[in-house]
């Protein structure tokens, strides 16, 4: 596949099955993490890759984040966050590792890391492998930042799902470009 293909095709796709990427794929995912824009080469990122039964005890400390964030959750919602790691066969948490320096600001280093999560979106979509970015409240619960090990410093940024479509992916829609960009006259 080209990359302009990737970069203007790439979609999301939410219903996954197994196979998961084979180890010769995922190479190539976490090749191209890598190659994010990186100011610095700070590599302010890390990856987890949660499979099999992992994605059940994922699944439980999700759960109980949920518990913990909300004492009258209902448990539709702990139910859902409990089965969340096992719509794919494989998830990547991305983490980012953000740290105190002088020339290089957080906010570059979080959004170094998102670039890198995004790199494995367009590797599986340049592959044929189904993936899809979701995060949502729990994603970001210290309940589950410490049952995951993240250090200080680290915050997961995204959970990748990955794995076989269970469908053709639906066709990215046509954006008008007009309504994001607009040239600068100058100064005032």
């Amino acid at each position: 596949m080209q990359a302009l293909d990737a970069l203007l095709n790439r979609v999301s796709v939410p219903r996954l099955i197994d196979p998961a990427p084979t180890a010769e794929q995922r190479e190539v995912l976490f090749g191209a993490a890598m190659r994010a824009p990186d100011h610095g080469h700070l590599q302010p990122w890390r990856f987890l890759t949660v499979e099999g039964a992992a994605r059940e005890q994922m699944g439980e400390l999700l759960a109980e984040a949920a518990k913990l964030s909300d004492s009258e959750v209902g448990e539709a919602a702990i139910d859902k966050a409990r089965s969340g790691p096992l719509r794919a066969p494989l998830v990547v948490v991305v983490i980012a590792r953000v740290q105190d320096h002088v020339k290089y600001p957080k906010s570059e280093q979080l959004l170094a890391a998102g670039c890198a999560a995004h790199g494995i979106l367009l590797a599986a979509y340049a592959q044929g492998i189904g993936a899809v970015w979701r995060t949502g409240d729990l994603a970001y619960s210290a309940h589950v930042a410490k049952g995951l090990g993240l250090a200080e410093g680290e915050e997961v940024i995204a959970f990748l799902y990955l794995g076989t479509p269970q469908k053709e992916p639906r066709v990215a829609e046509k954006v008008d470009l007009a309504e994001f960009v607009s040239a600068w006259p100058g100064k005032a």
